[in-house]
């Protein structure tokens, strides 16, 4: 009853969304014509306020996205925050004489290690200028923290919290629930750390999982105790012993250990601002958001003929034209079209992927290696780029990744789930099949699978990974012996995978695009250009909002078992042999 009641619940919400949207979209076409002719101006004495606490850090949002940055947020929630708007907007602010400083709040902000560090070094970049850098929250997570620490100050609530205490990567096994529900699934892999499909047959990691995943795990977080030690002044050794242990308990304890200058309200980081800026107690602080500032930023070389083509490959790979994902039949036209562009003169895929279809990786493939052939071509590693991200990835003249991106993985795996205990015990469904061949219901859910569909399916599964060994070796010019030693299925961050020979070069994008522009004898005269082309930002921002909405109710209803329906949901996408990541893999 209890179940019923919560898909009722769930129901009447949705309906509720679907009203609520009605409304909400006609008031945001008052907005939008109210403020549709908005000139941005800029004051002098002005701080660039980066809000984002709370916020998804992607790669790329609309342009003209909805302002965020201001005090305060009217549309609340985890909007997301495009990497690229970020950066321009700090580097307008670098150079601009009117910007004085940046104010910063990252607390609770959502995003991987490497594209923190990324917007970190920007930061840092920044930091150049002679301007300042404030950051304040009312408590910090753990990424979070990481990045407010390049700040010159850092306060925080007085009941506020840090949480600065190593990383975690939690699993959800599912083998009990299967069990209770009746449902059997049958593995298909090579490799002994290709664990992906070990939430569905083990109730805790396999010991060569755990391996890998300690060794990645303590190298990330390595990577962040350096990077705050150096900014906070503090010797390696006891940022180490402060993680390590937990030293920071109590906001009290941020002070003590020096991870926060003073322990304020909101109401005196503004005085602070004031005083800064030389302004009186009642006057308002001139701010901006980056949008806006990131808006009066020059394009730079508008007319050169000498350009560089960004192509932004975020999310599982699947077959077919998708949005929202690195849909092969999309990504490989992009990589097509920039191939045959004459004005294109290189060409740089930004990866941020666990993977996915071996099928679709191997669409892509072969345009990178048909681009590699006429044109200079380069991988950007952002966050993760393994399993199908490292496939897509091989045939790059040099592959450049972050020291914390989360890379390898290279193996594949198939699954496939017996349901007749379901359909027969439990619901009191049967079936019945007629067929002409020996294998004309070729792996019915509905029964056991036979020795002889299982000798095929693992053949097709160890044919596809010598296929990908031999993408590797091909386009990483090592030998396939040497690529399945550090192959396997294991994950490597980026430090690992670059002494592994997986790695060229650490640094992120713009260490990429700067390869990319030596490499055609550029010089400053190149123009970046990101593809695939983007959505007008209010029908973006109208799918976005429909998505965030809907999975605040099933996760309002469903509580504990959200995170159980979103992995049920995730299988479903995987539609023949998957090279992905061992498992979804979130630091915290």
């Amino acid at each position: 009853m209890k179940f019923l009641g919560n898909v009722l619940a769930v129901i009447v919400g949705l309906f509720v969304f679907t009203i609520l949207s009605i409304l909400l979209f006609f008031g945001l076409i008052g907005i939008i014509a109210a403020s549709g002719e908005k000139e941005v101006s800029l004051e002098d004495n002005t701080v660039l306020h980066l809000n984002l606490n709370g916020r998804v850090l992607v790669e790329r949002t609309s342009e003209d996205d909805l302002n965020f940055g201001q005090f305060g947020n009217p549309f609340g929630g985890s909007m997301q925050a495009g990497m690229i708007n970020l950066k321009k907007a700090i580097r307008e602010a670098k150079t601009n004489e009117k910007i004085k400083g940046i104010y910063l709040n990252t607390g609770l902000i959502l995003a991987g290690q490497a594209n923190l560090l990324e917007l970190r070094e920007e930061l840092e970049s920044f930091k150049e200028s002679g301007k300042f850098i404030l950051a304040y929250d009312e408590a910090y997570g753990e990424g979070g923290y990481y990045l407010a620490s390049v700040a010159d100050e850092i306060y925080l609530n007085p009941m506020g919290a840090i949480d600065f205490n190593g990383l975690a990567s939690e699993v959800i096994f599912l083998k009990g629930f299967f069990e209770k529900v009746g449902i059997k699934p049958v593995v298909f892999r090579v490799g002994e750390f290709k664990s992906a499909v070990e939430p569905y047959i083990l109730e805790k990691m396999s010991p060569e999982n755990r391996l890998q995943t300690e060794y990645f795990l303590e190298d990330i977080n390595q990577e962040m105790i350096k990077a705050v030690a150096y900014s906070r002044g503090l010797s390696l050794d006891s940022m180490a012993t402060i993680n390590d242990q937990m030293l920071v308990r109590e906001a009290e304890d941020a002070v003590t250990y020096n991870l926060v200058n003073r322990l304020t309200y909101e109401d005196e980081v503004h005085a602070i601002l004031r005083e800064k800026l030389g302004l009186d107690e009642d006057d308002d602080i001139p701010t901006i958001n980056a949008t806006d500032l990131g808006s009066l930023a020059k394009t730079k070389n508008l007319t050169s003929k000498n350009r560089i083509a960004v192509i932004l490959a975020e999310g599982e790979i699947v077959s077919g034209s998708v949005d929202g994902v690195i849909s092969s039949d999309k990504f490989a036209k992009e990589i097509r079209k920039a191939r045959k562009d004459d004005d294109i003169k290189a060409i740089v895929l930004r990866v941020n992927s666990p993977g996915g279809s071996i099928l679709a990786s191997e669409v892509i493939w072969r345009e990178m290696s048909e681009a590699k052939k006429v044109k200079p071509v380069y991988v950007s590693m952002g966050e993760v780029a393994a399993s199908g991200g490292y496939y897509i990835s091989a045939p790059a003249d040099t592959i450049v990744a972050q020291p914390n991106t989360i890379t390898g993985s290279i193996g594949i795996f198939g699954l496939w789930f017996n349901v007749q205990e379901l359909i027969n015990d439990k619901l009191g469904v049967t079936t019945d099949v007629v067929t002409t061949g020996e294998l004309s219901d070729f792996m019915n859910v509905a029964r056991p699978l036979t020795e002889v569909e299982k000798t095929i399916v693992q053949k097709s599964i160890e044919d596809g990974y010598e296929k990908f060994i031999s993408r590797v070796a091909e386009g990483r010019n090592m030998s396939p012996e040497a690529v399945k030693e550090v192959a396997s299925g294991r994950v490597w961050t980026g430090n690992q995978a670059k002494e592994r020979g997986l790695v060229d070069v650490l640094g992120g994008l713009d260490t990429t695009i700067d390869l990319a522009a030596k490499r055609i004898e550029a010089g400053d005269d190149y123009r970046v250009i990101y593809y695939p082309q983007q959505k007008p930002w209010f029908e973006k921002l109208m799918e976005d909002f429909s998505d965030n909405v809907e999975a605040r109710i099933l996760q309002a209803q469903l509580g504990e078992y959200y995170g159980l329906y979103k992995n049920l949901e995730k299988v479903k996408t995987y539609q023949g042999i998957q090279a992905r990541m061992p498992q979804e893999i979130k630091i915290k």
